[in-house]
């Protein structure tokens, strides 16, 4: 279950940035080991590049 923090960024951040990044385990539990995301690849190629939220 995502945390609270997950599911409720700050005015101003994305949606799915914050939440990719808070609730990682969740979002990334459909993947292997060292195996990236194309949902987090895709977003940031053509979302908003750098402005990834990190932990």
């Amino acid at each position: 279950m995502p945390s609270k923090k997950a599911l409720n960024p700050p005015a101003g951040q994305c949606r799915q940035c914050w939440y990719h990044a808070y609730a990682s385990k969740e979002a990334h539990a459909h993947l292997g080991p060292r195996q990236d995301c194309p949902e987090c690849m895709s977003h940031m190629n053509n979302g908003h590049g750098n402005m990834i939220v990190g932990r």
